[in-house]
């Protein structure tokens, strides 16, 4: 049996789950290697990336790559939870894209943040603006 390419891998993935566009995936597999790279600069040991790691990564690198847009773009893919990205790692697992341990599972990306503190939270305005009136004008002399 001819071993598919990456491109035809994922569109299996896409026509099998039609929940997430190739883009997603196509940022998924960045984002493990913006991941990756920052758990050997950090000169983490283990090689191996848990979901939560994943998910931590998939945050810093969403909010470089798009800023306050995160959520429009996610949501525009099909992406509105963390157990989304879940989903979309085992979609890759179950076509030998990416690899795991015997004890991954999806339910590892439960239970991490929420879309709304990882992605709108760091753009709200930190103190509400402080509303003031204006003194009223002085009445206008009269001119002679």
């Amino acid at each position: 049996m001819q071993q598919l390419d990456f491109s035809e891998q994922l569109e299996k993935i896409v026509q099998k789950d039609p929940r997430y566009v190739r883009e997603a995936y196509l940022f998924l597999r960045d984002a493990l290697d913006f991941t990756i790279k920052a758990r050997r600069k950090a000169k983490e040991l283990d090689q191996h990336v848990t979901g939560q790691q994943l998910l931590d990564g998939i945050r810093q690198y969403a909010l470089k790559q798009f800023g306050p847009m995160v959520p429009t773009v996610f949501e525009y893919w099909g992406v509105r939870r963390g157990e989304d990205f879940g989903a979309m790692v085992f979609n890759f697992i179950s076509v030998g894209i990416f690899g795991k341990t015997d004890t991954d599972s999806v339910d590892d990306f439960m239970g991490g943040y929420t879309f709304h503190d990882a992605f709108v939270a760091p753009f709200l305005p930190e103190k509400p603006p402080v509303h003031t009136r204006l003194p009223a004008p002085a009445p206008a002399k009269e001119l002679l």
